[in-house]
């Protein structure tokens, strides 16, 4: 069996599994947000009551992040209903924005979107906060309401997106539905090279497979090549198999995956107990492709979709008006740390922008010193509108008010986000290119699309 089938049918109590077979599996954790939540908890309510309790109080997650730091009331009071909710079932792990339990979330538009507005249990965008808190554990099986959810295969976990009526039966019942997926199997070889980054690896390999390549099918990363890239790489990489459509991506367990689990689920207090699954010697796979590392390079998607794949080095004549860092993907500590490589002593010739994804990675980049400098001084002395609302942001539009967004028609962005269908991050008139945070300093610098080798 492939890790993928491994981990369901433990999950489901049985001895094997295969491709194309319909099963029950258990939930080790069930992950929902702002966007979605209120709508899980209603068809939660009305399928089981209004008085029912969740299948294990536990095992529910809610981290709201999406559409916060906005003077939009409807979308402050999403979050309102999240804290109600945890409020009644006495969960442990909602992520609140505010530390008043009693309280309302109303954001300040007045203070403007620079400066912190949350409170100490805030714990940004749920992708990089479930590994961050302690949530993903190898071997488990994660359902989350929001299609890159995917993100936590890194971790040699069954990770998965599903819908509000799905998540709302699991809420009650611990259990789903599953098709067991065929899978895909891409072996890594090799090590990236100066300029390149774990953006790349994805960029590429959904130009090779297309953005529908991998519909309802299991992206395994294995080989000698994974060794040479940390958790954030791993993520990065997972996170983006929903864009080529695929169900879940996951990668095999090792040392660096029991030491960032190990040291996370230690720090937080939660579950420390997991067993990884390790790939059968026979394996099914319904596609094979080989990534030689070595060999790719600075890799950008164009519009309309991630499928669209160019070399960064070919692109030279596409102007930008825009420049954006942040998000799942793009926002984590590794990610701005390349970004200020590039950027350090220079500046800026278009907007730029920078959301990280956790507020832990607004304080390690506010801690961290490169010289005299720490790294946001050094990103905001090359012109980046650096915030400290870590959250979704722009990557998914949202409300007009929201910071970075794309307000304007015919706007070309540079992105380190992971998605560019026509209007993702705002009006639908504009033009999303997606890249490494290296490609993306890189093009800033320069106002068009630009091979971060080149600077």
């Amino acid at each position: 069996m492939t890790l993928t089938e491994k981990i369901l049918a433990r999950a489901a109590g049985k001895s094997s599994v295969q491709a194309g077979d319909n099963i029950w599996v258990n939930a080790d954790v069930l992950m929902t947000h702002d966007v979605c939540g209120p709508g899980t908890i209603g068809v939660f309510k009305r399928e089981f009551g209004k008085t029912a309790k969740v299948w294990n109080r536990e095992r529910v997650v809610i981290i709201p992040d999406h559409y916060i730091f906005t003077a939009d009331s409807k979308s402050n009071r999403n979050v309102d209903i999240l804290r109600d909710f945890s409020r009644e079932q006495n969960l442990p792990y909602f992520y609140d924005v505010i530390d008043d339990p009693n309280g309302q979330w109303k954001y300040d538009a007045a203070k403007g979107n620079l400066k912190r507005q949350y409170g100490s249990n805030y714990a940004g965008v749920c992708h990089a906060a479930l590994p961050a808190k302690g949530h993903t554990r190898p071997g488990e099986v994660l359902f989350g309401t929001d299609s890159h959810t995917c993100m936590a295969g890194a971790f040699n976990e069954f990770a998965t997106g599903i819908g509000n009526t799905d998540a709302g039966f699991v809420m009650g019942t611990g259990k789903l539905l599953i098709k067991v997926p065929e899978t895909m199997r891409f072996r890594l070889e090799g090590k990236l090279q100066p300029g390149v980054m774990a953006k790349d690896v994805i960029l590429h390999v959904i130009g090779e497979i297309g953005f529908d390549g991998a519909t309802y099918r299991a992206m395994q990363f294995d080989g000698p090549g994974v060794a040479s890239l940390s958790m954030d790489d791993r993520m990065t990489i997972a996170n983006m198999a929903i864009e080529a459509g695929g169900k879940n991506g996951i990668f095999p367990f090792d040392s660096r995956t029991a030491e960032y689990v190990d040291a996370r689920t230690r720090l937080n207090g939660t579950k420390a107990s997991y067993e990884p699954v390790e790939a059968d010697a026979q394996q099914t796979f319904v596609y094979e492709l080989v990534v030689d590392l070595d060999k790719l390079e600075p890799t950008v998607a164009c519009h309309p979709d991630p499928g669209q794949r160019k070399k960064a080095k070919d692109m030279g004549a596409t102007k930008l008006d825009r420049a954006y860092v942040g998000s799942c993907t793009g926002g984590k500590t590794s990610d701005f740390v390349e970004f200020a490589r590039v950027l350090r002593g220079k500046k800026v010739v278009i907007d730029t922008f920078g959301v990280p994804a956790t507020p832990d990675i607004v304080r390690d980049l506010q801690s961290t010193r490169w010289g005299d400098k720490t790294i946001w001084q050094i990103l905001e002395d090359a012109g980046v509108r650096m915030t400290e609302n870590a959250g979704c942001a722009a990557c998914l539009g949202g409300p007009v008010d929201t910071f970075g967004r794309i307000n304007q028609a015919g706007l070309k962005c540079i992105s380190a986000t992971n998605r560019n269908f026509p209007g993702r991050m705002g009006d639908k008139e504009s033009q999303v290119f997606l890249a490494s945070p290296a490609t993306v300093a890189a093009s800033a610098l320069t106002g068009r699309i630009t091979d971060p080798r080149d600077v």
